[in-house]
C-alpha cells in the first residue's frame, strides 16, 4: 500500500452515520467496505447505491462496496463501529473475530449502554482482545452534512497519541477533518 489514500477502512452500521462516514472516507481516496447486519439490505444498497431509508437522496461513493459479509472485514486497516450503542456488544462480539490483527477499532456510537451503565469504550475492553488499540469519534456533527461532503469538524481520541494521530490522517479529507 502507499500512502494514507489507498488503506482500506471499514465502516460496521448501516444506518445515516454509518452511511455518512462511509462516503467521507471514499471521497477522501479510501477503499470502504461498509457491513450491514442483513444481507438483503446490504444487496439493495449495492445496487442502489443510495442508502434510502437513512439518507434519501444522498448517494454512495463508488469506493464504497456495501457486504453483510463478516470476512469482508478482514482487510481493513481499521474499523469504524457506527452501531447503536444497545446492539455495540452484540455487534463487536460477532464480527471482531475478523478483524485484521491489529486493526483499530473506532466507536463511533453515542450513548451508554443501558444493561450495563457502560460506555462504548468499556463494552470494547470487555469484548476486544486485551491490549486492542480503541479510538473513540464524536460530533457535533450531522450525518446529512458529512455524507454531502459540507465541511465538518470531529473530535477523535485515544489513550495512544499516536494511534489517534494515525487515525486522524487516516480518516482526514477534503470536508472530514
Amino acid at each position: 500500500m502507499t500512502g494514507e489514500k489507498a488503506r482500506p477502512v471499514a465502516v460496521v452500521g448501516g444506518g445515516a452515520w454509518g452511511t455518512a462516514l462511509a462516503n467521507a472516507a471514499a471521497a477522501a481516496g479510501r477503499p470502504v467496505t461498509l457491513w450491514l447486519r442483513d444481507a438483503e439490505t446490504a444487496a439493495a444498497l449495492e445496487a442502489s447505491r443510495e442508502n434510502a431509508r437513512y439518507l434519501p437522496g444522498v448517494k454512495l461513493h463508488p469506493r464504497i462496496r456495501a457486504t453483510a459479509e463478516a470476512g469482508d472485514l478482514a482487510s481493513a486497516d481499521a474499523v469504524l463501529m457506527v452501531t447503536p450503542a444497545q446492539t455495540s456488544r452484540a455487534v463487536l462480539a460477532q464480527l471482531a473475530p475478523a478483524f485484521a490483527p491489529g486493526a483499530p477499532v473506532v466507536l463511533c456510537s453515542k450513548g451508554i449502554e443501558r444493561t450495563t451503565g457502560a460506555f462504548m469504550s468499556a463494552v470494547a475492553a470487555e469484548v476486544l482482545p486485551a491490549g486492542a488499540p480503541v479510538a473513540v469519534l464524536s460530533g457535533p456533527s450531522f450525518a446529512v452534512d458529512v455524507a454531502r461532503n459540507l465541511p465538518t469538524a470531529v473530535t477523535l481520541a485515544a489513550a495512544d497519541a499516536g494511534l489517534a494521530a494515525s487515525l486522524a490522517r487516516l480518516l482526514s479529507g477534503p470536508a472530514l477533518r
